[in-house]
């Protein structure tokens, strides 16, 4: 068979993602579109958004504008789509009924499709005798050999029908994927797919290839999930007289037990991971790693970067596991790698901000919580307590260990006259105030620094001590230290 593939491989490439408008932008279509992106960037080509919103059973009219976000979110520009437009509008599957209608019109006079009279009651009594009988499920080709005159009288009664693919009766179906090799499949495997539904919508397979041989799509990467109907694509391309693209099949995102990425036991939605305070660059890092591995084993790293080292003949066609503690990682060591102006307009503008915080106030917190950062929606409850006055502490947390409430009091009262005489409240001032309140009162360092820290953030896991006193002030550490006093006298 000759499939024409190799022309596809040397001409310049163009390539797209069709995700359906049915619900949340999933992490899966933005795994399958950095891939196509980043291998059209890589030859000059041109990255095709479209939108197949023909399963009108299932269409959420907000979705789409979601996916358009969502996209633009991490940076997933196309060249071609709904909002822009381009060459080969609509970009719609919805708007282009009539070009399907006519290459389904092409089929039919050709004798490779064929309009199918069976009833939904049918097809159901079929498939329970095909179990019954633990034979392959599929259609019967009962409407196969019916008289076109007498198919097109039936169609023009009113008769509901669908419209089917005709495979071959015998001999197989070859294509070759760029990532698996040649695959093989029987025709008698293969059913006659729907093309055209009875309320007048093309399926996805038809759908599908009609628009990419129209919009001149050189390489169709997409999930492992469609090999399965590639073969049914191959026989409409060539019903059609059209050359293959190349097929490059993706392996799916798994959970931790290997089943495909569901929303039941794990995040999908790209809204989420958005609200969660990800990063998009360390979003597209880590679903880069999840298909592919660079040579040199450096994980983290840029878009530019993976532009610069990616081969979309390199995909992996493993069983990648979506890691959240992994992610999480990625995500902080992006953090730390913006400087702290950008990390600031990010917390602002994603909206992770105390919204009473200005932004002085976050350019100068910032360096004490980087590093403790893993998400961004962590910020706030990371330091609350810089800009509201937190809640009491418990009266334990003021009393260390091996210490006593008297000692406690004592090393409070003694700092908090130390720290409310210093002029100049800095770290270097702050610093050796504290040491001689240590060595004056002859305590280990715990039993004044702990219930201290109590004192002004409620919290054990505050940052530097001395750097938290400088930000929130004199009056503001001694009236806070003041409050604990009272509390551990009451």
């Amino acid at each position: 068979m000759n499939t024409h593939q190799s022309e596809a491989q040397c001409r310049t490439p163009r390539v797209r993602i069709a995700p359906s408008p049915t619900g949340d932008p999933h992490v899966g279509t933005a795994y399958v579109a950095l891939f196509n992106r980043t291998h059209a960037r890589q030859g000059e080509g041109e990255f095709i958004l479209r939108i197949d919103d023909t399963d009108r059973s299932r269409y959420q009219e907000s979705s789409e504008g979601q996916i358009f976000s969502a996209l633009n979110w991490l940076g997933l520009d196309w060249d071609e789509g709904p909002e822009g437009g381009g060459p080969h509008q609509p970009y719609r599957q919805s708007e282009r009924l009539d070009h399907y209608r006519e290459c389904v019109s092409q089929l039919i006079d050709s004798g490779n499709a064929y309009p199918c009279f069976c009833t939904e009651e049918r097809i159901s009594e079929l498939r329970e005798k095909q179990k019954a009988a633990k034979e392959r499920l599929g259609y019967d080709g009962a409407c196969r050999n019916i008289d076109k005159a007498e198919a097109q009288s039936r169609i023009e009664a009113g008769e509901t029908h669908v419209i089917r693919l005709k495979v071959p009766d015998s001999g197989e179906t070859t294509f070759t994927d760029a990532l698996r090799g040649e695959v093989k499949v029987a025709n008698s495997e293969i059913d006659d797919q729907i093309l055209i539904k009875s309320d007048g919508f093309p399926t996805y397979h038809l759908a599908n290839v009609a628009d990419d041989i129209a919009f001149g799509i050189t390489d169709v990467i997409r999930a492992e999930e469609w090999l399965i109907s590639t073969p049914k694509h191959v026989l409409i391309y060539e019903a059609l007289n059209q050359p293959l693209p190349r097929f490059l099949h993706v392996s799916l995102l798994r959970n931790a037990d290997k089943s495909k990425i569901s929303k039941r036991k794990n995040p999908v939605s790209l809204d989420w991971f958005r609200q969660e305070g990800f990063l998009p660059e360390a979003l597209l890092n880590f679903l880069a790693l999840m298909g592919w591995a660079p040579d040199d084993d450096e994980e983290v790293f840029d878009m530019d970067t993976f532009q610069e080292k990616f081969r979309v003949e390199k995909l992996s066609t493993g069983a990648p596991i979506f890691d959240l503690t992994k992610l999480d990682w990625l995500n902080g060591m992006h953090i730390r790698r913006l400087e702290i102006e950008d990390l600031t307009e990010r917390l602002i503008s994603e909206g992770f901000a105390p919204p009473e915080a200005s932004r002085e106030q976050i350019t100068t917190i910032l360096p004490l919580v980087t590093e403790r950062l893993t998400r961004l929606n962590e910020f706030s409850d990371k330091t609350e307590w810089f800009f509201a006055e937190p809640n009491p502490p418990a009266i334990e947390d003021l009393i260390p260990k091996k210490s006593d409430k008297t000692t406690s009091l004592q090393a409070l009262t003694a700092a908090k006259d130390a720290l409310s005489s210093l002029d100049d409240f800095t770290p270097e001032k702050i610093i050796p105030a504290l040491d001689e309140v240590l060595e004056t009162g002859s305590w280990k360092k715990p039993f004044l620094f702990m219930p201290l820290r109590f004192a002004v953030t409620s919290r054990r896991d505050s940052p530097d001590l001395v750097d938290v006193l400088a930000i929130l002030g004199r009056e503001t550490v001694c009236a806070r230290i003041r409050k604990s006093i009272e509390l551990l006298d009451s």
